[in-house]
């Protein structure tokens, strides 16, 4: 009998995103991928890059983090929502992630770099440069969801590239946002995550393909947590775009990304956002 490895491994991404409260133990994910207990995480480690501990530890830590700059429950709250009944120990693990305490990482202007908190208080914002860019192929899976969650999308495609010796051929991460969330429900907007590859390199199934037409760019270089991405965008589609009168062209924004969570201190992460526009 073959086995999809792949396939039962994303169940188990799947079963923390959707419940990180919950009490996660490696029997209990085992069952989730139905595999033997004894060499579960073995193979998970091994396709993944990562143990099942720090698995569970970063997509609670990632969905606290939103949950902290979106809403206004207590702290404590917070806390027990996403796995850690006792909120001494979920300051410890946040602390040791994000570079700072809960309470910290919300009051410092929704977890926005500097440049972000006041946007009409005259201060210079992350540079916006008009370039012409060349035509980019991506492989990668389709995601359908909140934006904020499209990590998850992320952690299935990483064994997917693995498994076909496909990380070398990536020139880096990049994702293609094909709705707008202000009218699209959060359930349903739908993105892509992948990675830029040659024109040669293989895209087997069930990877997929996406081409991102070359062309006129406004690209903004933002630095800092994801968290943000929301607020700027929101400013480089409102204060940016009206100053500076560019027309935009009908595809859609797409962002690179420079470096990874996984080696980077959140307020250090480097993303490119690139607006389509005329020209």
């Amino acid at each position: 009998m073959t086995v999809d490895y792949r396939a039962r491994l994303a169940r188990v991404h799947k079963a923390i995103h959707d419940d990180p409260a919950r009490a996660w133990s490696l029997d209990a994910l085992a069952d989730v991928a139905a595999l033997s207990r004894f060499h579960f995480h073995r193979v998970f480690r091994s396709i993944t890059g990562e143990t099942v501990a720090e698995a569970v530890r970063r997509v609670r830590l990632n969905a606290a983090a939103h949950a902290l700059v979106q809403g206004e429950d207590p702290v404590a709250s917070v806390a027990r929502a996403h796995g850690y009944p006792n909120p001494a120990s979920f300051g410890r693990a946040f602390r040791k992630a994000y570079g700072q305490t809960p309470a910290q990482f919300r009051a410092r202007g929704v977890a926005l770099p500097a440049a972000l908190r006041h946007p009409r208080g005259g201060q210079d914002m992350f540079p916006v440069s008009i370039r012409h860019e060349a035509p980019r192929r991506l492989i990668g899976l389709s995601y359908r969801g909140p934006y904020q969650e499209i990590n998850r999308a992320y952690a299935d495609l990483g064994p997917e590239l693995a498994m076909h010796d496909l990380w070398r051929r990536s020139q880096g991460m990049a994702a293609v946002y094909l709705d707008d969330p202000s009218l699209v429900p959060a359930a349903d907007l739908r993105a892509f995550a992948g990675v830029i590859v040659d024109a040669e390199a293989p895209c087997p199934a069930p990877l997929e393909e996406v081409a991102i037409a070359g062309g006129a760019y406004a690209v903004m270089t933002f630095v800092g947590p994801y968290t943000g991405l929301g607020a700027a965008y929101d400013w480089l589609f409102g204060d940016w775009l009206e100053e500076s009168g560019i027309a935009l062209r009908e595809a859609p924004a797409w962002e690179q990304y420079l470096n990874t969570p996984m080696d980077t201190a959140p307020d250090a992460l480097k993303t490119l956002i690139f607006l389509p526009m005329e020209g």
